[in-house]
Protein backbone atom coordinates (compact mmCIF):
# COMPACT_ATOMS: atom_id res chain seq x y z
CA UNK A 1 0.00 0.00 0.00
CA UNK A 2 1.62 3.16 -1.04
CA UNK A 3 0.66 7.05 -0.15
CA UNK A 4 1.52 10.36 -0.39
CA UNK A 5 3.30 11.66 1.80
CA UNK A 6 1.23 13.30 5.06
CA UNK A 7 0.05 17.10 4.35
CA UNK A 8 1.61 16.56 0.29
CA UNK A 9 -0.37 18.32 -2.13
CA UNK A 10 0.98 18.71 -6.01
CA UNK A 11 -0.40 20.71 -9.41
CA UNK A 12 -0.06 19.87 -13.09
CA UNK A 13 -1.52 21.47 -16.10
CA UNK A 14 -1.66 20.04 -19.75
CA UNK A 15 -3.42 21.28 -22.82
CA UNK A 16 -5.39 19.01 -25.00
CA UNK A 17 -6.90 20.95 -27.98
CA UNK A 18 -6.82 24.51 -26.38
CA UNK A 19 -8.82 22.71 -23.90
CA UNK A 20 -6.64 23.39 -20.69
CA UNK A 21 -6.98 20.18 -17.83
CA UNK A 22 -5.08 21.48 -14.23
CA UNK A 23 -4.64 18.46 -11.94
CA UNK A 24 -4.27 18.41 -8.40
CA UNK A 25 -3.47 15.47 -6.25
CA UNK A 26 -3.10 15.54 -2.17
CA UNK A 27 -3.28 13.09 0.74
CA UNK A 28 -6.21 12.35 2.39
CA UNK A 29 -6.73 10.31 5.06
CA UNK A 30 -10.58 10.67 5.34
CA UNK A 31 -13.22 10.75 3.10
CA UNK A 32 -13.90 14.44 4.72
CA UNK A 33 -10.40 15.02 3.99
CA UNK A 34 -11.09 14.17 0.48
CA UNK A 35 -14.27 15.87 -0.08
CA UNK A 36 -12.70 19.28 1.33
CA UNK A 37 -9.80 18.98 -1.11
CA UNK A 38 -12.25 18.69 -3.85
CA UNK A 39 -13.97 22.15 -2.50
CA UNK A 40 -10.99 23.98 -2.15
CA UNK A 41 -10.04 23.17 -5.71
CA UNK A 42 -13.13 24.45 -6.51
CA UNK A 43 -13.35 27.62 -4.42
CA UNK A 44 -9.45 28.42 -6.80
CA UNK A 45 -10.85 27.94 -10.17
CA UNK A 46 -14.61 29.09 -9.44
CA UNK A 47 -14.97 30.43 -12.98
CA UNK A 48 -14.08 26.77 -15.04
CA UNK A 49 -17.12 24.42 -16.02
CA UNK A 50 -15.85 21.07 -14.58
CA UNK A 51 -14.28 19.77 -11.92
CA UNK A 52 -14.04 16.47 -12.33
CA UNK A 53 -12.63 14.27 -9.45
CA UNK A 54 -11.45 10.59 -7.47
CA UNK A 55 -10.32 9.54 -4.45
CA UNK A 56 -9.48 6.33 -2.39
CA UNK A 57 -9.46 6.06 1.35
CA UNK A 58 -8.95 3.05 3.65
CA UNK A 59 -11.63 2.56 6.45
CA UNK A 60 -10.25 0.47 9.04
CA UNK A 61 -12.24 -3.39 9.19
CA UNK A 62 -14.09 -2.63 5.98
CA UNK A 63 -13.68 -2.20 2.33
CA UNK A 64 -11.50 1.11 0.95
CA UNK A 65 -13.77 4.24 0.01
CA UNK A 66 -13.70 4.94 -3.79
CA UNK A 67 -15.81 7.56 -5.38
CA UNK A 68 -15.52 9.65 -8.32
CA UNK A 69 -17.40 12.59 -9.99
CA UNK A 70 -17.54 13.69 -13.94
CA UNK A 71 -19.46 16.38 -12.86
CA UNK A 72 -20.70 17.21 -15.92
CA UNK A 73 -19.25 15.51 -18.51
CA UNK A 74 -20.35 12.65 -20.54
CA UNK A 75 -20.82 10.08 -17.85
CA UNK A 76 -17.56 7.60 -17.60
CA UNK A 77 -15.70 10.19 -19.68
CA UNK A 78 -13.38 11.73 -16.39
CA UNK A 79 -13.95 10.40 -12.92
CA UNK A 80 -13.91 6.57 -13.21
CA UNK A 81 -10.42 7.33 -15.71
CA UNK A 82 -9.11 9.60 -12.90
CA UNK A 83 -9.84 6.76 -10.26
CA UNK A 84 -8.40 3.99 -12.58
CA UNK A 85 -5.11 6.43 -13.08
CA UNK A 86 -4.97 6.05 -8.80
CA UNK A 87 -5.71 2.26 -8.74
CA UNK A 88 -2.93 1.98 -11.33
CA UNK A 89 -0.31 3.89 -9.61
CA UNK A 90 -0.79 1.69 -6.27
CA UNK A 91 -2.02 4.65 -3.83
CA UNK A 92 -4.57 4.56 -1.43
CA UNK A 93 -5.30 7.71 1.05
CA UNK A 94 -5.39 10.06 -1.83
CA UNK A 95 -7.46 12.45 -4.26
CA UNK A 96 -7.48 13.82 -7.44
CA UNK A 97 -9.62 17.09 -8.84
CA UNK A 98 -9.27 17.46 -12.32
CA UNK A 99 -10.67 21.29 -13.18
CA UNK A 100 -11.20 21.57 -16.67
CA UNK A 101 -11.55 25.12 -18.87
CA UNK A 102 -13.28 24.14 -22.55
CA UNK A 103 -11.46 25.88 -25.41
CA UNK A 104 -13.80 25.09 -27.93
CA UNK A 105 -12.89 21.89 -29.72
CA UNK A 106 -14.97 18.74 -28.91
CA UNK A 107 -12.96 16.22 -27.74
CA UNK A 108 -14.73 12.93 -28.02
CA UNK A 109 -15.37 10.20 -25.36
CA UNK A 110 -11.82 8.68 -25.87
CA UNK A 111 -10.03 12.01 -25.99
CA UNK A 112 -11.80 13.20 -22.75
CA UNK A 113 -10.70 9.48 -21.31
CA UNK A 114 -7.02 10.10 -21.92
CA UNK A 115 -7.08 13.55 -21.50
CA UNK A 116 -8.82 13.12 -17.35
CA UNK A 117 -6.44 10.36 -16.77
CA UNK A 118 -2.90 11.84 -18.43
CA UNK A 119 -3.23 14.98 -16.36
CA UNK A 120 -3.52 12.90 -12.88
CA UNK A 121 -0.83 10.89 -14.21
CA UNK A 122 0.75 14.72 -15.09
CA UNK A 123 0.46 15.46 -11.27
CA UNK A 124 1.54 11.98 -10.03
CA UNK A 125 4.82 11.46 -12.30
CA UNK A 126 7.66 12.02 -9.38
CA UNK A 127 6.02 12.44 -6.69
CA UNK A 128 7.18 10.91 -2.96
CA UNK A 129 5.43 7.68 -2.05
CA UNK A 130 5.61 6.41 1.63
CA UNK A 131 4.44 3.23 3.16
CA UNK A 132 2.84 2.82 6.11
CA UNK A 133 5.02 0.84 8.81
CA UNK A 134 2.74 -0.99 11.70
CA UNK A 135 5.07 -1.18 14.83
CA UNK A 136 3.44 -2.88 18.35
CA UNK A 137 3.43 -0.89 21.64
CA UNK A 138 4.04 -2.10 25.13
CA UNK A 139 3.91 -0.64 28.22
CA UNK A 140 6.64 -1.02 31.17
CA UNK A 141 5.83 0.26 34.56
CA UNK A 142 9.55 0.84 36.23
CA UNK A 143 11.06 2.19 39.60
CA UNK A 144 11.93 5.48 39.31
CA UNK A 145 15.66 4.41 40.47
CA UNK A 146 15.81 2.07 36.86
CA UNK A 147 14.01 4.07 35.01
CA UNK A 148 17.19 6.41 33.69
CA UNK A 149 19.32 3.01 33.06
CA UNK A 150 16.65 1.19 31.69
CA UNK A 151 15.47 3.49 29.19
CA UNK A 152 19.31 3.93 28.04
CA UNK A 153 19.63 0.12 27.42
CA UNK A 154 16.90 0.31 25.15
CA UNK A 155 17.35 3.36 23.57
CA UNK A 156 20.69 1.91 22.76
CA UNK A 157 18.54 -1.18 20.81
CA UNK A 158 16.84 1.18 17.85
CA UNK A 159 13.69 1.23 20.95
CA UNK A 160 11.72 4.50 20.22
CA UNK A 161 9.82 5.95 23.75
CA UNK A 162 6.43 6.97 22.48
CA UNK A 163 5.47 8.50 25.84
CA UNK A 164 6.44 8.71 29.47
CA UNK A 165 4.69 9.49 32.70
CA UNK A 166 6.29 10.33 36.20
CA UNK A 167 4.36 9.59 38.94
CA UNK A 168 4.70 7.46 42.33
CA UNK A 169 6.09 5.41 39.13
CA UNK A 170 7.72 6.15 35.60
CA UNK A 171 5.19 4.28 33.17
CA UNK A 172 6.53 4.26 29.57
CA UNK A 173 5.04 3.57 26.03
CA UNK A 174 7.69 1.51 24.09
CA UNK A 175 7.98 0.79 20.27
CA UNK A 176 10.43 -1.39 19.07
CA UNK A 177 12.46 -1.46 15.63
CA UNK A 178 12.20 -3.69 12.97
CA UNK A 179 12.57 -7.08 13.74
CA UNK A 180 13.24 -6.49 17.59
CA UNK A 181 11.51 -8.43 20.20
CA UNK A 182 10.88 -6.14 22.75
CA UNK A 183 9.64 -7.95 25.31
CA UNK A 184 12.50 -9.91 25.59
CA UNK A 185 14.73 -6.34 25.51
CA UNK A 186 12.69 -4.91 28.46
CA UNK A 187 13.30 -8.40 30.59
CA UNK A 188 17.06 -8.58 29.78
CA UNK A 189 17.34 -5.06 30.77
CA UNK A 190 15.53 -5.30 33.96
CA UNK A 191 17.06 -8.51 34.67
CA UNK A 192 13.07 -10.52 34.50
CA UNK A 193 11.91 -7.90 37.45
CA UNK A 194 9.55 -5.81 34.37
CA UNK A 195 6.99 -6.99 31.89
CA UNK A 196 6.40 -5.39 29.02
CA UNK A 197 2.40 -5.48 28.69
CA UNK A 198 0.97 -5.27 24.40
CA UNK A 199 -0.58 -1.56 24.73
CA UNK A 200 -1.85 -1.22 20.78
CA UNK A 201 0.51 -0.26 17.49
CA UNK A 202 1.90 2.52 16.30
CA UNK A 203 1.55 3.43 12.50
CA UNK A 204 4.89 4.88 11.31
CA UNK A 205 5.74 5.61 7.23
CA UNK A 206 8.57 5.32 5.78
CA UNK A 207 9.79 6.28 2.05
CA UNK A 208 9.25 3.81 -0.34
CA UNK A 209 12.02 2.48 -2.74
Amino acid sequence: MLMLPAGHRREAEIEVRRSRFIATVARADSEEAARAVVADVRGAFPDARHHCSAFIVEVPGAQPVERSSDDGEPAGTAGMPMLETLRGAGLTQVVAVVTRYFGGVLLGTGGLVRAYSDAVAAALDGAPRVRPVRRPLFRVVLDHADAGRVQGELLNHDVTIVDASYDARVTLTLAAGAGADLPTLVAAATQGAVVAEPAGELVDEEPAE
